[in-house]
């Protein structure tokens, strides 16, 4: 058989300098993402002009009225056309509307909420039905991604579509701790995570690096635990609401009783052990915990809940609850005592206690708790939601046990992984050993963009466009499953996010520019253009990074999974194919 090795050196310079349009040699297919449920393409397509107007029927609601008004200025924007119609309102008057958008009735935020729409597009006409708002936006962003353009100008091509999501919660965590995220990153990929039908945003506001929620109770969380890098709860209020707009849920998360160091800076007495405390620098599992035998830690907590689940509307209350090592439980004689005098065996036990006495704090304020696996204990109410991040056998257990659960284990996008990785893995693999009864406690699953190595500069392309094949994970039926194709509809989609202003494509080149120092940048180019950043945690034993580290640096402009490189390894594995089919 022949071997790579026979190809001549110039054949493999060739297929280097032909990788990055190796992904744009495929048939001309429809480009989008996540993949709908039910497509059934015709012939024609439906021409757009300056004349195309659009018309809301049924229960109209002002978000959607603001979400077709976003349809219009994009539309307006790719196409350079003139709309006659400047904004939708329930007065509005279209004698002749290019689109129908008709809805049943407005969309709640919530969990199992109907998201489905049908898109009918002809030449005469798009409809777009859906039972709620929520789902009519869903099927705005399926349209947009229609759009396509000949010598003749733009058209959306005739086409038939039935869509619903395969998953309820498909979400993005986004740490805003360890690396501060502002305002503007938080609402750009608010508005990435609605083009590509996600609908939970998971704020982590609080772990041992930082405190970033306002809090009017207790003051000195953010005075004294955050650098003055917070959001204030005008702010939270803003980013909910244009979530909301979305039809995009937002979770807050405040861990604890571990990963707690920024809530003892300003509040010691709270603490496992004596303070004084301050801000971490590193990162890492760190000591600092709640002290669960005190009656004031209850009380503390519970004027802190109160505040946040005001603030908060969604239903859900994330406490973290994850990778307490115990060893200022273990250190203190009062705790080993009460556990003693309470015959609770071990750290694992006191935990459950903890939780046991916080959540019924959550449900006297209308919420319900989430946190990651370890919170899955005794006494565990079972209208918590169990979120996995080691893997297949906790998710099982959860839905075994009659627990909602969903995935995070293998959505991990700061493990650098490439999206074919996260893209096969799945809630819900062929391998489960849960039976169909329990299979429907598996509600989803979240990519997580934990932010020990990213900076507001870079977060953009450590999230996209990856977090797209996710949602198409969480969204498509799973039989929607090919590599090759899906990430010849990711390159359209990563363009898509960039002229929403996600900063993925753009922010590299910038970062390149710096470190060329004034040089000519292009080799630099090429070489980061086939390699990637470290993967997994292994950058953490190269150094000591603290929260102050640069994150300028060739790994820092590197991205996951690049494309030129990618096409190489397809181009090669081909030409290996092709060898073998023809020794």
């Amino acid at each position: 058989m022949k071997s790579i090795r026979n190809y001549t050196w110039v054949s493999i310079i060739a297929i280097l300098l032909s990788a990055t349009a190796y992904g744009e040699q495929t048939e001309n297919r429809l480009d989008l993402m996540p993949w709908p449920a039910k497509v059934e393409l015709s012939a024609g397509e439906y021409r757009i002009d300056n004349n195309f107007e659009v018309e809301i029927t049924g229960h109209g609601t002002g978000r959607l009225n603001r979400a077709a008004g976003r349809m219009l200025r994009k539309l307006s924007g790719s196409t350079g056309l003139f709309f006659s119609q400047d904004y939708i309102s329930p007065d509005s008057v279209v004698r002749n509307p290019s689109m129908e958008i008709h809805v049943d009735r407005r969309g709640h935020l919530k969990l199992h909420e109907d998201e489905s729409y049908e898109l009918d597009v002809t030449p005469v006409r798009v409809l777009l039905t859906a039972k709620t708002d929520i789902g009519a936006l869903r099927g705005i962003e399926t349209l947009l991604q229609l759009l396509e353009a000949d010598s003749a100008g733009y058209y959306f091509p005739a086409v038939k579509i039935v869509d619903y999501p395969r998953f309820p919660w498909r979400g993005l965590m986004i740490d805003a701790s360890r690396h501060f995220m502002p305002m503007n990153v938080i609402k750009r990929n608010i508005d990435g995570m609605a083009a590509v039908k996600l609908n939970v945003l998971h704020w982590h506001l609080s772990d041992d690096q930082g405190f970033r929620a306002e809090s009017r109770t207790y003051p000195k969380l953010t005075g004294m635990g955050s650098d003055g890098l917070f959001y204030t709860q005008a702010q939270i209020k803003e980013v909910i609401k244009y979530a909301a707009d979305r039809g995009i849920r937002v979770v807050p998360e405040f861990d604890l009783p571990a990963h707690s160091t920024s809530w003892f800076v300003g509040y010691p007495n709270y603490a496992s052990a004596p303070g004084p405390y301050s801000i971490e620098r590193k990162f890492g599992i760190f000591n600092p915990v709640f002290n669960p035998t005190l009656k004031k830690t209850y009380s503390f907590l519970d004027a802190f809940f109160k505040e946040m689940c005001r603030l908060f509307p969604d239903h859900y209350m994330d406490i973290g609850g994850d990778e307490n090592n115990g060893k200022q439980w273990n250190a203190n004689p009062e705790i080993q005592q009460f556990m003693k005098t309470h015959r609770i065996p071990d750290d694992r036990s006191l935990q459950t206690y903890f939780e046991n006495r916080l959540i019924p704090i959550l449900t006297r304020y209308h919420k319900k708790a989430m946190g990651w696996e370890e919170i899955l204990n005794p006494g565990l109410p079972k209208s918590a939601i169990i979120q996995s991040w080691r893997g297949a056998q906790s998710l099982e257990q959860a839905a075994q046990l009659g627990y909602r659960a969903l995935l995070s284990k293998g959505f991990y996008l700061d493990h650098y992984m490439p999206a074919s990785t996260y893209y096969l893995n799945d809630p819900l693999p062929d391998t489960t050993s849960l039976t169909d009864k329990q299979k429907r406690f598996i509600i989803g699953g979240e990519a997580c963009m934990w932010s020990e190595f990213v900076s507001p500069e870079n977060v953009d392309s450590r999230i996209w466009p990856r977090a797209a094949a996710i949602a198409e994970r969480l969204w498509s039926p799973d039989s929607v499953r090919n590599v090759r194709d899906m990430y010849r509809r990711l390159k359209g989609v990563s363009l898509e996010l960039e002229s929403l202003g996600l900063t993925q494509i753009k922010n590299q080149a910038m970062m390149i520019r710096r470190l060329a120092a004034g040089r000519d940048p292009a080799p630099l180019t090429n070489l980061v253009n086939v390699v990637v950043p470290v993967e997994l945690y292994a950058r953490a034993t190269t150094r000591h990074y603290t929260s102050y580290s640069p994150l300028t640096r060739v790994v820092d402009a590197a991205v996951p999974d690049p494309e030129v490189a990618r096409n190489f390894a397809f181009m090669v594995d081909d030409l290996v194919s092709q060898a073998s089919a023809n020794p």
